[in-house]
């Protein structure tokens, strides 16, 4: 008789991408809620989008205290490099979603588009209806079977020793 290992069901957040039409694109995020990372990876994501925005209206300010030349072109001197800025705060923040998502997870949500500035809007709304709402539930679930694990005498006995 052949021994076999069955493993447990999968906590894995499956999420199929549909176009505005309802369409499938194909794509699919996943997301392993009993991964313990996880959550560590979602407040990297709101630290980083963070810093990277006040770095943008830093630089933003600095432009803005620059005497403007307009070069005779469509955009001022100015102009061009706070469009230069945002390129390089979209390519930022594109990493740094998908350090979260996933790889290609941002790419996957476009379907094709390119990245706006509106499209973060669309990602963080996302995130926040679709992910965090079983992020939210691993965690609890997470610190559930630490208690039951360990107990409150453990607990104790652990907050002693430190």
């Amino acid at each position: 008789m052949e021994k076999i290992i069955k493993l447990e069901k999968d906590d894995i957040l499956r999420l199929p991408i549909y176009t505005s039409e309802g369409n499938p694109t194909g794509e699919v995020l996943e997301f392993d809620l009993k991964d313990i990372e996880l959550p560590i990876k979602y407040q990297e994501l709101i630290e980083r989008d963070k810093k990277n925005r006040d770095n943008l209206q830093k630089q933003f300010l600095i432009i803005d205290k620059k005497e403007d030349v307009n070069d005779g072109g469509i955009l001022s001197r100015n102009e061009k490099e706070k469009l230069k800025l945002v390129q390089e705060f979209l390519k930022e923040e594109v990493k740094i979603y998908n350090l979260f998502l996933g790889e290609n997870g941002v790419e996957k949500l476009l379907n094709g588009s390119k990245l706006r500035w509106d499209s973060l809007k669309m990602i963080d709304k996302i995130i926040e209806e679709q992910i965090v709402p079983h992020l939210d539930f691993s965690i609890e679930r997470m610190n559930e079977q630490i208690k039951e694990k360990y107990g409150e005498e453990k607990q104790e006995e652990i907050e002693v020793l430190e």
